[in-house]
């Protein structure tokens, strides 16, 4: 059954792709509850009285993901990975536009895991963690998607190495280097 259901997800994204606008019509019972789920890991994540909603997280992600025409859909987790991303972008934006500051003056040094979570004022947090990620995409594009996929989409070492054509051992070694270069990253703008 969640077999099916995977590749119902990828035959209906490649029909969106090609035009077929009923396709994501249909998607969207198949993949609203991981989507929920990705938005509600994220909103966990910032301050409580965060004003935007879970409802409106995959909205918006909902939004910006059927402007996606021109993607090569491979598979399920290729598909939350962007939808992972998009909403850290919708997640960065707002905290930009809520006038957060770039850097988090006097935040605790904590590893990257724990940054989100644990910061009062995760707004900044949120904006350094994103710059960190810029930076390591443009060291490291597969290590960035790598943390796309493992970190904010939540998929497995197996789909992960599925999604960028790469050995299982790869997806972890790209993850443990990753996390560590992050960690270093995070810790200089603190």
């Amino acid at each position: 059954m969640a077999q099916d259901s995977h590749a119902n997800v990828t035959q209906l994204l490649n029909h969106f792709r090609h035009g077929d606008s009923d396709a994501l019509a249909a998607l969207v019972p198949l993949v609203e509850k991981e989507l929920r789920r990705l938005a509600g890991g994220y909103l966990r994540r910032e301050r409580p009285n965060h004003t935007l909603q879970a409802t409106a997280l995959v909205n918006e992600a909902y939004l910006r993901l059927a402007d996606q025409r021109q993607t090569d859909w491979q598979n399920r987790a290729q598909f939350f990975g962007i939808a992972a991303s998009l909403m850290r972008r919708i997640l960065v934006d707002y905290a930009r536009k809520r006038g957060y500051a770039k850097r988090g003056g006097g935040a605790q040094q904590v590893p990257m895991d724990e940054a989100v979570l644990l910061a009062p004022d995760r707004g900044s947090e949120l904006i350094a963690l994103d710059e960190a990620l810029e930076r390591l995409a443009a060291h490291d594009a597969r290590m960035h998607r790598v943390v796309e996929l493992r970190y904010f989409a939540g998929a497995s070492v197996e789909e992960t190495a599925e999604v960028l054509g790469v050995s299982p051992i790869t997806v972890k070694r790209d993850w443990q280097v990753a996390k560590a270069w992050l960690h270093r990253e995070m810790s200089r703008t603190a």
